[in-house]
């Protein structure tokens, strides 16, 4: 109960510093459409999705394994040490980058070559004072940094776009920006520069580290090239605009992923705590049935919502992306679990098994994609989204046996829900799309009610503390 205690109340904290900024940020997903071209939007979401691609190469995830190092590091020396072998590798690293790119895009001439090399260097920074801050044990300091960089995101995407009619530019300068800022204000707040020395360059620390590192490029980088094979090949094949029609229905599902992340973010340092437990086996087999409890309620509720609110956020030059948001959501769900386990995996140091599940997906992804988006268009690209989440889901059910048993859970009424809640979102019924809502909402709290009343009693409790104080 302690470690569940310690998730939730981290989970809370980082969704504190996100989640109202991204909500917000959402929510002007209408703005955004109604000011950029579907080809606009496109051409930008192909960008932040090369990104993806780019940044884990030039870092090889050094940042993520200074984090799972500093949570076993006991002492101010080894977490020196620790911190100085990432920021020399990176540094090198992003210098050589900056330098490789001004000659490529130099050369094809690349219209958006300063402000994509920029952002590409930003997102480096970021991401290493994210790592460094929850290393650190600094969550609050983690949250506060996430809500000052959606808000900042949020307000010169607004000016850039409305006031300025920058279009891409103005979406790529303004998360620059924010990412500079951000990160800076991260460095200052840890006085980094205390911990960074490059005299404390460490062979056997930085082989130790790249061993964990190494094997997370190859899995997380399959799962961009997942989405990036997606939009690649939509893009050549059916043009920016099918992309950009792809994008948006990605934005909905997208809220699922963005929600399980804060947790996510907080599940990696409880589970790498839990295994030095002796019933960590309990511990595990107890948060995993919540999780998928709520993620499983979360993708109901989500779909069976949608149809109440797209035609108020999307403008209609994107309504083609309404059919394609179910499955979509679907695919998440299962990336979500298969996200969970990698927890697990990395607790245990194992980042190997991560990199072959997702490596072998992204095949999968990749080779129908090639063979059906010809034919089918945007609907491969969400059938093969679907295929290869499933497949890591179910290659890591079969490798967690070497850790932990998972206990199974029954299917047959998760399986009528989604096929009642499918139904109604594809209905031309207002009623029977509000059944299907009023279902999903029954039945969520059906299958939720021990975990809210765990909840809302610690919030109580909480409260009751407070007070007293």
């Amino acid at each position: 109960m302690e470690h569940k205690s310690e998730l939730v109340k981290n989970t809370f904290i980082i969704a504190l510093g996100k989640l109202s900024t991204q909500v917000l940020s959402f929510l002007l997903l209408s703005l955004y459409t109604s000011k950029l071209t579907p080809a606009e939007y496109g051409t930008y979401d192909f960008l932040v999705n090369l990104q993806l691609l780019i940044v884990p190469i030039l870092t090889l995830y050094m940042e993520e394994s200074m984090f799972r190092f500093l949570i076993d590091a006991d002492t101010e020396n080894k977490k020196k040490t620790i911190i100085s072998q990432t920021f020399i590798y990176v540094g090198i690293m992003t210098v050589i980058f900056i330098l490789v790119a001004s000659i490529v895009c130099g050369i094809i001439k690349y219209e958006y070559a300063v402000p994509f090399i920029l952002y590409i260097v930003s997102c480096v920074f970021i991401g290493m004072s994210n790592a460094l801050a929850r290393g650190l044990s600094k969550i609050k300091l983690y949250s506060v940094s996430n809500f000052i960089l959606g808000f900042v995101t949020i307000i010169l995407n607004i000016l850039f776009i409305t006031v300025f009619n920058m279009g891409v530019y103005g979406l790529l300068y303004a998360i620059v920006i924010a990412n500079f800022i951000t990160s800076i204000i991260v460095f200052i707040r840890l006085k980094f520069f205390k911990y960074v020395d490059i005299k404390r360059f460490n062979r056997k620390q930085m082989k130790d580290m790249l061993k964990y590192s190494l094997p997370l490029v190859p899995s997380n980088l399959s799962w961009y090239i997942i989405s990036l094979s997606d939009r690649l090949m939509l893009t050549g094949m059916a043009g920016t605009a099918v992309n950009g029609i792809y994008s948006v229905a990605n934005k909905f599902p997208y809220i699922l992923n963005t929600v399980f992340s804060y947790f996510h973010t907080a599940w990696k340092e409880t589970a790498a705590k839990i295994v030095k437990e002796k019933n960590y086996k309990k511990t595990f087999n107890s948060i995993y049935l919540d999780t998928k409890k709520l993620l499983f309620s979360g993708m109901i509720c989500l779909v069976a919502a949608t149809p109440f609110v797209f035609s108020l956020l999307i403008d209609k030059a994107y309504e083609e992306a309404y059919i394609f948001i179910p499955l979509l959501a679907l695919s998440t769900y299962f990336s979500c679990l298969s996200n969970f386990y990698g927890g697990i995996f990395a607790a245990y140091k194992n980042t190997k098994i991560m990199g072959t599940t997702t490596v072998a997906a992204a095949i999968i992804n990749i080779g129908i994609n090639l063979i059906f988006i010809p034919i089918f268009g945007i609907w491969a690209a969400v059938a093969s989204t679907l295929i290869s989440g499933v497949v890591v889901y179910l290659y890591r059910i079969k490798a967690m046996k070497k850790y932990v048993k998972l206990v199974r859970t029954k299917m047959l009424g998760p399986i009528i829900v989604l096929i009642i809640v499918g139904l109604a979102y594809y209905s031309n019924s207002w009623l029977f799309k509000g059944i299907g809502l009023a279902i999903a909402l029954a039945y969520s709290y059906l299958i939720n009610q021990e975990v809210l009343k765990r909840f809302f009693k610690g919030a109580i409790r909480k409260v009751k503390s407070l007070k007293k104080k």
